[in-house]
């Protein structure tokens, strides 16, 4: 079944702040990543724990606030403050999420702290790869794909992984963002 995703606002003529935007953005981009990683399972691929299911959802949000990062240059042509801002308040957004899902599965402790360093790491590993108009290059989604083979392992189950998430996951999260952002900077 498919993620139905909302992103229209109730209120279609007031004018949004780059927060709320970014608010909204961080909110779907969640419930995208934590779908994805659901959907993986359902394939038949085979997490080892939460600690593992966790690390997936962490490349899918990585991957998602990069495609945020090039629309907005791309398709909103946004200043360079704004576009740091949008991307950084969303980043702050999704590392709230984060820890208080995490907090809700693992317990207290520091959960933000390691996403914001693989954030910062895939960051420059993502900056050397093209993004254009037309969507992310092959390198680009065969990042996330790399990532995401890595973190579930070499298993016989999950050797397949990097196709899921380079011909389906990848294209899919593309569109729902793209799309999300149109309707929300509308």
């Amino acid at each position: 079944m498919a993620l139905r995703i909302k992103s229209r606002w109730h209120d279609d003529e007031a004018d949004r702040s780059l927060d709320e935007i970014a608010g909204a953005l961080a909110f779907i981009s969640w419930r995208i990543a934590k779908d994805k990683a659901i959907n993986l399972h359902g394939q038949d691929f085979v997490y080892d724990g939460d600690e593992q299911r966790f690390a997936v959802i962490v490349e899918y949000l990585i991957f998602q606030l990069q495609i945020i990062d090039r629309l907005a240059l791309l398709r909103f042509d946004m200043s360079g403050d704004d576009r740091r801002k949008l991307v950084v308040t969303v980043a702050k957004h999704l590392a709230g999420h984060l820890h208080d899902n995490s907090v809700d599965i693992f317990g207290p402790g520091d959960h933000v702290g390691p996403f914001i360093a693989t954030l910062n790491a895939r960051g420059a590993e993502y900056a050397e790869l093209n993004y254009a108009e037309d969507g992310p290059s092959y390198p680009f989604m065969r990042h996330l794909g790399y990532e995401i083979q890595q973190i579930m392992g070499p298993s016989h189950q999950n050797r397949w992984v990097i196709d899921q998430v380079m011909d389906r996951d990848g294209p899919d999260i593309d569109r729902e963002i793209r799309r999300a952002m149109d309707n929300l900077f509308d």
